[in-house]
């Protein structure tokens, strides 16, 4: 059996770091589309991932040591199976089973080549059941039928080309019959995967409910903190861009990163009719419910309540770096500033995660600070 669980457990590795790395794509893709997130639409959407992971990794895995495959052969190694129902023959051959006798069939599970079949036609059963999440109607089988022969087809190039050249020669062969149980698998998932889904949410539900928040003009807190992290990892990428191509300091940084923000949280939604670009993409605005002229005042006090907190960092970090040598008369109150700028970051860090937290899972009884401070109003009408 370690020849299907040593797969599944590397695949698990490499899924924990692909679904960190997609995680918040994956949250902004689905807040700009639905202003909430389907548990549902979560766990189908990163479980496909992790299926297609460890079947991609049960096809290809265990590697050879070495690149020179051709060398562990003997010579006329035939790299490729045409023969259909091959397993069949295989399997019964010598086996002892007698169709007659019924008692002989318990033999069938004494025969490796009836594991191997089996687990071939389980292979993409799944990837079936996927489809119809996808496709909803039975009526497109056949472009399930048509997924399914292309992915084995896939899996059986890319095992009989040594992995595209990688290695000099296949170290498993292209059989025919994996393409027929591969297909057949993930042909029957496609029509009993309504057994499964039932225990999900339709599509049609999703909708239904992301029309009602549209409706109701309601942008969850979500929403509002991943505007608010798209805006500043803009703001930031820009000031390094220019930073790298001038001559940095301290200064510097400090009065390119006030610019940055600044234009990010005023001067954009200033503009943009109270829009900055992480609301642009998370679809939604700021307003005032009074005036333009207003709205824009508001805004600055928003970007004013989000800089106050930036300046406080920095006046804290630049505080806990400041060295001073122990001659120096100023000495013991410059360990006394390290100490409060240290203490002041680490309450100010806590302080924050729980306000984000209370806001983002208080079920929309709380506001940003930043919201709240300049009194303004999230709105996804234009």
């Amino acid at each position: 059996m370690s020849a299907y669980t040593q797969p599944i457990f590397v695949a698990a590795i490499f899924f924990v770091v692909v679904a960190f790395a997609l995680f918040i794509p994956w949250l902004v893709y689905t807040y700009r589309k639905y202003n909430y997130l389907p548990f549902s639409t979560t766990l189908i959407s990163f479980s496909f991932i992790f299926y297609f992971l460890a079947a991609l990794f049960l096809v290809l895995l265990p590697l050879p040591e070495i690149r020179n495959t051709c060398s562990l052969q003997k010579p006329g190694t035939q790299h490729y199976s045409l023969m259909p129902f091959q397993f069949i023959v295989n399997t019964f051959g010598n086996s002892g089973i007698v169709l007659s006798q019924p008692a002989t069939y318990r033999l069938l599970f004494s025969q490796p080549s009836f594991y191997q079949a089996f687990f071939n036609f389980l292979l993409l059963l799944p990837f079936g059941v996927y489809l119809r999440y996808f496709f909803q109607d039975k009526k497109h089988w056949k472009k399930a039928l048509g997924f399914t022969f292309l992915l084995t087809l896939f899996y059986e190039i890319t095992q009989v080309t040594g992995i595209y050249g990688i290695y000099n020669c296949p170290y498993r062969i292209f059989d025919v019959d994996d393409l027929l149980l591969n297909t057949s698998g993930g042909v029957l998932g496609f029509f009993i995967a309504p057994a499964v889904l039932a225990l999900f949410p339709s599509k049609k539900k999703i909708n239904e409910k992301a029309e009602r928040l549209l409706a109701l003009d309601e942008v969850k807190g979500m929403s509002v903190l991943l505007a608010v992290i798209i805006d500043i990892f803009i703001s930031n990428l820009v000031v390094k861009v220019v930073l790298t191509m001038t001559n940095v300091n301290m200064v510097s940084d400090f009065i390119a990163s006030t610019i940055a923000l600044f234009v990010t949280f005023f001067i954009i939604p200033w503009i943009w009719n109270g829009s900055t670009v992480g609301t642009k993409i998370m679809r939604y605005r700021y307003d005032s419910k009074v005036s333009r002229v207003e709205t824009n005042k508001r805004l600055f006090k928003r970007f004013g309540a989000i800089y106050a907190m930036y300046f406080i960092t920095v006046i804290a970090n630049t505080l806990n770096n400041v060295e001073i040598s122990m001659d120096s008369p100023f000495y013991k109150a410059s360990i006394f500033l390290t100490l409060g700028a240290g203490l002041t970051s680490i309450i100010l860090t806590i302080v924050l995660f729980i306000h984000v937290i209370l806001v983002v899972f208080g079920k929309e009884k709380r506001r940003f600070y930043f919201d709240e401070a300049s009194d303004l109003y999230t709105t996804r009408k234009k």
